[in-house]
């Protein structure tokens, strides 16, 4: 089967642009904790739903959300994110917003996952680079296994998830469910990686989350 210039250039921006945003993602992480990386990274698909309705009173879901980041920042005693970190999750964010517009574009060009899959395969390439050097030299068996384990878990099953769920479920449904993702990356950071929250980290985590919901609810019944 022939693919046409514009479903090549598609696949190629989406493996590319996913690539991306999953290593600023785990670079994010990696200096930052967890609840601020996702939240940050949250406000690049709260713009896209936000701007899809011109500039109104929707800009007030992502002005809350980002008093929530600020929350997040702060501990009572000092910032707990640094600058390097906190531009992986902006860039982690941005390629989010652009993967939302890209994978509909995709979507409507090609039939099922196929574009889903060739994306993820050009994906693969863009990736390889960025972990070759400080991976490979010291892989084990066991390193294979977790770099197995995180292929499925991380790019290929939520995405393959979305677009099934996106098939059985209203949009809307779908929106407020994902708008949980803040919290639930502050409770993974609390439980598994014994990163701890104040009283005002869990209620800057409160406002985006409630920001996001807000943004999915009016767009529903504008």
């Amino acid at each position: 089967m022939s693919y046409s210039r514009s479903q090549w250039l598609g696949v190629l921006a989406l493996g590319t642009v996913s690539a991306l945003m999953t290593t600023s993602f785990f670079s994010a992480i990696a200096r930052i904790p967890l609840g601020l990386a996702v939240a940050i990274e949250f406000l690049g698909p709260l713009l896209v739903a936000t701007l899809g309705f011109g500039l109104s009173r929707q800009l007030l879901w992502p002005i809350l959300a980002a008093i929530g980041v600020l929350l997040l920042a702060y501990d009572g005693e000092e910032w707990v994110g640094n600058l390097p970190g906190i531009l992986f999750a902006i860039g982690a964010g941005a390629g989010w917003a652009c993967y939302i517009l890209l994978t509909k574009k995709v979507g409507n060009a090609f039939e099922g996952l196929e574009g889903l899959s060739m994306s993820l395969l050009i994906a693969a390439v863009v990736s390889t680079p960025f972990g070759y050097a400080s991976a490979v030299p010291n892989l084990t068996a066991f390193g294979l296994l977790e770099i197995a384990g995180l292929a499925l878990l991380v790019p290929l099953l939520p995405y393959v998830l979305e677009m099934v769920a996106l098939k059985r479920m209203p949009t809307s449904s779908f929106g407020i469910l994902m708008s949980l993702e803040p919290a639930i990356g502050a409770v993974a950071g609390f439980v598994i990686l014994s990163q701890p929250m104040t009283a005002s980290q869990m209620f800057g985590t409160a406002l985006v989350v409630s920001a996001s919901i807000g943004a999915t609810v009016f767009a529903t019944k504008a």
